[in-house]
């Protein structure tokens, strides 16, 4: 079967007319960019501010997945355009292109002053997108097979001891 077409060119609209002429000349067309969703916590989004150069930001902190390091978090700044709240207002969603990179800093002390007090620094690394979503996504790899048997130990080693008149078949009334 033949492929349908408009008898007359200038009937067909632009945006038609300019991928019938990408088909024809086997041109591929212009792929979207794969994105990567990161969900993530509202209370890890900061108040926004101005940059220097006049555009609004917003500081975006990581946790560390590791409780003994008591370094400061990581952070990184986005707009805020780009964080969305997500169904149930508890956490948020953002999406970044797949192959992008995002530089992520941290304080670092560098020393004491002679006054005695903290020198602090700036300490940055540039990780891909797909590596940002696996950092802020980290709570989401705790296993809670561990807290489940937590519990059932704890079960097993409480006494099984009714407190007395609670029982619905025991209560005696005195009349």
């Amino acid at each position: 079967m033949a492929e349908e077409r408009f008898a007359m060119p200038e009937d067909m609209p632009d945006f038609v007319r300019e991928t019938e002429e990408v088909k024809h000349t086997d041109e591929p067309l212009p792929e979207q960019t794969d994105q990567v969703t990161i969900k993530f916590g509202r209370g890890l989004v900061g108040e926004p501010f101005t940059s220097k150069n006049g555009k609004e930001l917003v500081e975006v902190s990581i946790p560390n997945p590791d409780k003994g390091d008591s370094r400061p978090w990581e952070t990184f700044v986005i707009s805020p355009r780009k964080i969305h709240d997500n169904q149930f207002g508890k956490g948020v969603w953002m999406k970044l292109p797949e192959y992008g990179i995002t530089r992520l800093s941290r304080s670092v002390k560098i020393g004491i002053d002679k006054a005695g007090k903290a020198i602090w620094g700036r300490e940055t690394h540039d990780v891909t997108n797909a590596q940002l979503k696996l950092l802020l996504e980290a709570y989401k790899e705790k296993s809670k097979g561990s807290v489940l048997s937590d519990l059932s130990e704890r079960k097993a080693d409480t006494p099984s001891v009714k407190p007395p008149g609670k029982d619905s078949k025991e209560i005696a009334t005195d009349r």
